[in-house]
């Protein structure tokens, strides 16, 4: 691996499939769901390949969500691009996700964020492993998977800068609002079980809170206690 980062200290490129996330970014930059070149830096300094089941590879950089462990589902491209396009991420941003899956929109938001720390919550026991472990694989360090119920947030390491949640909410949870820092932003999926709209949370320096809406997407339901029932 080659270090590549927007501080060149994070280790996290690899020469396996380059060309074809290339062509993926090109794609994604002329769709318009790339805006920035630390955006495509970071998509393209994370082999996507290697968050995915050995039996999905083939389609690793297919601009598509595909299937993993616990019934859940590695975002598309386009929908990673575009949540941390929303999310405006810094480098020393500490951020909370909500949602691990394999570990790749946690990988991707931490090469943005580097020396940042990302804390990434998830409820399905043998994803937090797969995690862990495709993060180690690809000497990702500065991402913490905790498995939790991170529908209430992850109160110990509050506030946060960014807040990203990678599943679909029935509203905004409170927690999440109070563990945002004043000047934060989160990006959170909100509708029903079919349909929802990507909406950006923003707690201006005063604490208030106000909402933009986004394209419309689909994610697996969110867990846990405000959650989907």
């Amino acid at each position: 691996m080659r270090e590549i980062n927007g501080s060149d200290k994070a280790p996290y490129y690899s020469d396996t499939h380059e060309e074809e996330r290339r062509r993926l970014l090109e794609h994604l930059k002329s769709e318009g769901y790339v805006r920035t070149e630390r955006v495509e830096k970071a998509m393209l300094s994370v082999p996507r390949e290697l968050f995915v089941p050995p039996i999905n590879r083939d389609f690793a950089y297919a601009d598509q969500p595909l299937q993993i462990k616990g019934g859940q589902t590695i975002s598309a491209p386009h929908m990673v691009a575009s949540m941390c396009e929303l999310a405006e991420l810094e480098p020393g941003h500490k951020v909370l996700e909500v949602g691990a899956g394999s570990g790749y929109h946690a990988a991707v938001i931490a090469w943005l964020v580097f020396p940042g720390t990302v804390y990434s919550t998830e409820v399905v026991p043998s994803l937090v492993e797969e995690a862990k472990r495709n993060l180690r694989n690809t000497a990702v360090e500065n991402v913490k998977v905790i498995e939790h119920d991170g529908s209430a947030g992850l109160k110990e390491h509050a506030p946060y800068d960014r807040i990203i949640v990678t599943c679909a909410a029935p509203s905004v949870p409170s927690p999440l609002i109070k563990q945002l820092k004043h000047g934060g932003i989160m990006i959170i999926p909100l509708g029903d079980l079919y349909l929802q709209v990507l909406m950006k949370v923003i707690k201006d320096e005063k604490g208030k809170v106000r909402l933009e809406k986004g394209m419309g997407c689909v994610f697996v339901p969110m867990k846990g206690k405000y959650g989907f029932k």
